[in-house]
């Protein structure tokens, strides 16, 4: 069997980077400051960026940047040094798209392992080959890529393949978009995407300005360009034979919630698939139900078994959906009182039947019980965003573990 497919995560700050890895990704993907595409997404200093690749290297696990921007002149100034900081921080490869800053980086930091963005969108294997040719370790698969494609380049190449498996699908051609620029002048292209596709559009003709005409029957207009979000964890056995070396989530906006309940999902059906395999499908009902606690659009399996037709579209609403709220973060656990210190992310009361969820232990549910503010009073409820608690534990906790509350 071949070597253990990646499994590789957003981070879109530093705790989210934590999440993912103590949550079971081999590899996270960040952006610093400057030349990534993920302008809004908290993104890195330096040396945030240098703890998050002492965190990660600590425990074995991988560190990609971003540098994936489409650059104008100006943008290539002060891209040597940047560069070069990078290589400095020890990081594991470099995400590119722009040809330009691929060559600046092979002549600037030859040393560094470089990738290629999605946003090359690379669709066949002669591009791919190229990419290869020019010293690339990796290319990332557009994700217009059906199953059958991404074999067929497989069997042609021997450079890394990586495919995005799950997360937000983008409505235009890799990624490559001018939606957000012409209607806001941010450039998606360039880090500052407004998502202007999940706006709500009606149609108007064009001599009958004002009049609006709902696309759909749906009074409130039509979201005719807000894809559903992309879930492949179902035919993850197929994906793995495909011979792809790396599954990317995407998400680095998202929230730590987000990252480490996806990531754990599909840790657990790697890992399932690897080495218990007479299990593989037993197990498909909990992960669809775990990643349905997560904020999420409708599922669609994307390009993977073809041209995506009308239902890969969510037509009245681009609102996401989730069966759980996630309402607090265990800071740390006293095993001699049993209660463990919590960073409250949404209300909660005593009396709430909760989950704690666990980056390794078994899931379990309680009741909250007795709860102490950081004056040492007793209190019913925690009403102050990010307030500091303690609350009694039925059972042992793990830090990191997140505690949510079902949807009833």
């Amino acid at each position: 069997m071949n070597k253990k497919v990646e499994l590789l995560a957003p981070a879109g700050n530093l705790e989210k980077l934590k999440m993912a890895i103590l949550y079971g990704a081999d590899a996270v993907y960040l952006g610093g400051k400057k030349f990534g595409l993920r302008s809004y997404g908290g993104n890195f200093s330096i040396q945030e960026m240098q703890a998050g690749v002492e965190f990660a290297h600590s425990r074995g696990k991988k560190v990609y940047v971003t540098v994936n921007i489409f650059a104008h002149n100006d943008d290539l100034d002060d891209l040597p040094d940047y560069l070069r900081s990078l290589e400095q921080l020890t990081v594991d490869g470099i995400l590119i798209s722009d040809p330009g800053i691929f060559a600046i980086a092979r002549q600037t930091i030859p040393n560094v392992p470089l990738h290629i963005s999605t946003q090359a969108n690379s669709t066949n294997w002669a591009a791919v080959n190229a990419w290869a040719s020019m010293g690339a370790q990796r290319v990332v698969l557009a994700r217009e890529l059906s199953l059958k494609e991404t074999k067929a380049i497989r069997n042609k190449t021997d450079v890394e393949l990586e495919m995005f498996v799950h997360g937000a699908m983008c409505i235009s051609y890799s990624g490559r978009c001018v939606m957000s620029n012409y209607m806001t002048g941010r450039d998606s292209n360039r880090g500052a995407c407004a998502q202007a596709c999940r706006w709500k559009y009606s149609l108007v003709e064009e001599k009958r300005p004002g009049e609006y005409y709902p696309i759909e029957e749906d009074s409130r207009g039509s979201y005719i360009f807000n894809s559903k979000d992309m879930c492949l964890l179902p035919y993850l056995d197929s994906v793995i034979e495909s011979g792809v070396n790396s599954l990317k989530i995407e998400g680095r906006m998202k929230s730590v919630y987000y990252v480490a309940g996806v990531v754990k999902a599909y840790r657990e059906a790697i890992d399932t698939y690897y080495q218990k395999p007479n299990l593989w499908h037993t197990l498909q009902e909990k992960w669809r139900s775990d990643l349905g606690k997560i904020s999420h659009r409708k599922y669609t399996t994307g390009f993977l078994f073809g041209t995506p037709g009308a239902d890969s579209h969510v037509y009245d609403t681009s609102a996401y959906t989730q069966t759980a709220d996630f309402v607090g973060v265990v800071l740390d656990y006293n095993s001699r009182t049993g209660f463990a210190t919590i960073e409250q992310r949404n209300n909660m009361k005593t009396g709430q039947q909760i989950e704690v969820f666990q980056p390794n232990m078994p899931s379990y549910y309680q009741q909250i019980g007795k709860m102490i503010d950081e004056d040492g009073e007793i209190i019913e409820t925690a009403p102050h965003p990010q307030q500091i608690i303690k609350m009694q534990m039925e059972h042992p906790v793990e830090p990191y573990s997140i505690l949510r509350r079902d949807i009833i």
